[in-house]
């Protein structure tokens, strides 16, 4: 079996390779201006988040020269829908994106340049949130939200086994092999076959840049030696059979956890509200640490960020970039967007997430709730700073889902 699985996994990263080196290119061709347009306006604003439609009324309340209208475009082909809306010229003035959607669009020429109007904003958010409105230096949007990654582990089960929570990743592959001593039907950690997340974290998390603007042209790293460190953890994980397999498309995942079957997870900050109702049995053994790390000295963790894009033949762009920042920075909007009851899972971007971070951890779950909000904080500002998105990576992630799911069947 593990004979089997390493060449499929080495298969499977050459394939992706050769994937992305054929597939880098392009760049966003609109232009921003600098000049305030006056007058009222209105900006038509697509979004599916939770509590923002809330917002964008307390927004048109106190800014009757800029009103925005909220459109709910929730949908899987959400997407898709934008880009023909930009095609016809009937695209919306914002829309929520991910990152590695933004640099798509953006290197499609599908978003507007805002560099200059949205340069008052920067100072507000992390590094790593605003390179992912900026993929090759210019500006696209406004960072909406973070998801820095930490660790969960169920406390008594480590004390139960004689192991400690893992500080690097070399410490998750030991712990693993200890456990799988004691019991062979307990694993260490999750792997589900049509997520390869892990892949991505790990490589974020060991200082790999699979995207790097080169002059005119974006290198690819996906065998970079500090990429190859998280494909060997990974490797590690499959061949002295670590991880479990349960898919994230079943409900009945939240099983293993709960049950005991596997003892640690990366989580984040969005799906923080779900755990006191998916895990009765083990409420209040868990614990929340950093996330492993590659290296002691320089520790890094990764984060997935929400954005509101600038689409292209947006008339208003100053008021669409104040708007975006007033939405994800300023107190008023933050208190209502990360209050549970709003059911956003939105989780700041800015360089300060202190006000907001106790309100998000379940009251029963974890055990020591003023520790968990300092591993919160702690993961926020680890996010490393470079990691990029560049164009095509959603295709690329597509693409690696296939073969990240032959490996984990093999």
């Amino acid at each position: 079996m593990s004979t089997t699985r390493t060449r499929a996994f080495a298969g499977a990263a050459t394939a992706l390779s050769l994937s992305l080196v054929l597939s880098a290119c392009g760049g966003g061709d609109d232009t921003d201006s600098a000049a305030r347009t006056t007058g009222k306006v209105q900006l038509e604003f697509w979004s599916w988040t939770e509590g923002i439609q809330q917002q964008v009324a307390v927004w048109n309340k106190s800014h009757p020269d800029t009103q925005v209208k909220y459109v709910n475009a929730a949908g899987d082909t959400v997407y898709q829908k934008l880009r023909a809306a930009v095609t016809s010229g009937n695209a919306p003035c914002l829309a929520k994106m991910d990152g590695m959607n933004l640099a798509n669009f953006a290197a499609d020429g599908l978003l507007t340049d805002i560099t200059e109007v949205a340069s008052p904003y920067k100072s507000r958010y992390t590094t790593p949130a605003w390179n992912s409105v900026s993929p090759g230096g210019a500006t696209y949007g406004i960072p909406t939200g973070s998801s820095p990654l930490f660790t969960a582990y169920r406390a008594d089960l480590f004390q139960k086994y004689g192991i400690e929570a893992p500080t690097t990743w070399d410490d998750v592959i030991a712990a693993g092999r200890a456990v799988r001593k004691k019991d062979k039907n307990v694993k260490i950690f999750n792997m589900a076959g049509e997520d390869p997340s892990t892949l991505v974290d790990l490589s974020w998390q060991a200082g790999a840049e699979w995207y790097k603007l080169a002059g005119d042209h974006w290198e690819i790293g996906l065998d970079s030696p500090d990429a190859l460190k998280a494909g060997a953890i990974v490797q590690q994980l499959v061949d002295d059979n670590l991880a479990s397999n349960a898919s994230y498309a079943d409900p009945g995942v939240f099983k293993t956890w709960d049950l005991g079957k596997t003892i640690l997870m990366t989580t984040s900050t969005w799906q923080l509200p779900i755990y006191d109702t998916n895990f009765p049995k083990s409420k209040g053994r868990w614990q929340l640490a950093a996330a492993p790390v590659f290296d002691t000295a320089n520790p890094r963790t990764s984060s997935n960020f929400d954005v509101t894009s600038v689409l292209k033949g947006c008339k208003y762009p100053d008021r669409a970039a104040e708007f975006a920042a007033w939405l994800s920075s300023s107190k008023e909007s933050l208190t209502a967007l990360t209050d549970p009851a709003s059911k956003s899972g939105l989780f700041p971007a800015v360089k300060d997430v202190s006000p907001y971070v106790d309100k998000i951890i379940p009251t029963e779950m974890f055990n020591g709730k003023s520790d968990s909000a300092q591993v919160i904080k702690t993961a926020a500002s680890r996010v490393g700073e470079q990691w990029q998105y560049g164009p095509d990576y959603a295709a690329m992630y597509s693409e690696m889902q296939k073969q990240w799911g032959k490996v984990m069947k093999k």
